[in-house]
């Protein structure tokens, strides 16, 4: 083979493996981003948007920013509580974190929408939350800069013990107080933009 045509063979195997390498890392994110995780069969959804669709302006700093009614099947043996925290990945300096709230009975299979901003909530839902992002209880909906969508994550957890946490709490101390008591995690993601 001559030198030329051995210089078009690795170019060839280059470009088919860039080509290869981008395929599996989009494939990746897509399986990251796009579905649901379903271990163990513990499920959170809403029905207010489905699994990576658009969160409902009435749930953001747009509308009324109340937060949107969540639903949870397939709950591990054994759970006494359930956590939740809210996150958006895509903020500008880091994970900013949309709501805390925990001390949920094992027995509750959803929350409704509008759970008040208090500390303490007793109906309709019995819960304890703590500060947001925004350095207010409870729930703060989406409110991004104008531009690319925003990825929200609602991440559910099933724990195995009361956790005795008192209002106004922040994420660091309830992952802390969380810890080793995890049965299972549920996650839900929807995403919002702001075109001004």
């Amino acid at each position: 083979m001559t030198p030329k045509r051995v210089l078009w063979a690795l170019v060839l195997i280059a470009t088919v493996a860039a080509l290869i390498i981008v395929a599996v890392k989009k494939g990746s994110r897509e399986v990251v981003e796009e579905r649901p995780p379903s271990v163990g069969g513990f499920k959170l959804s809403s029905t207010a948007f489905e699994y990576g669709g658009t969160i409902p302006a009435v749930c953001t700093c747009d509308g009324a920013d109340i937060s949107p009614p969540l639903v949870w099947e397939n709950v591990p043996e054994g759970t006494v509580t359930f956590a939740l925290i809210m996150e958006d990945p895509d903020a500008r300096i880091s994970t900013f974190t949309h709501w805390l709230i925990c001390e949920i009975p094992g027995r509750t299979r959803a929350l409704p929408p509008k759970v008040p901003n208090k500390a303490e909530v007793a109906s309709p839902v019995s819960a304890v939350q703590g500060n947001n992002g925004f350095r207010k209880l409870g729930y703060g909906g989406p409110c991004p800069p104008a531009g690319k969508p925003h990825r929200y994550y609602f991440r559910l957890y099933a724990l195995d013990a009361k956790l005795d946490m008192i209002g106004g709490f922040n994420r660091r101390q309830l992952l802390a107080a969380m810890k080793d008591h995890i049965l299972a995690e549920a996650e839900l993601m929807g995403r919002y933009a702001r075109t001004e």
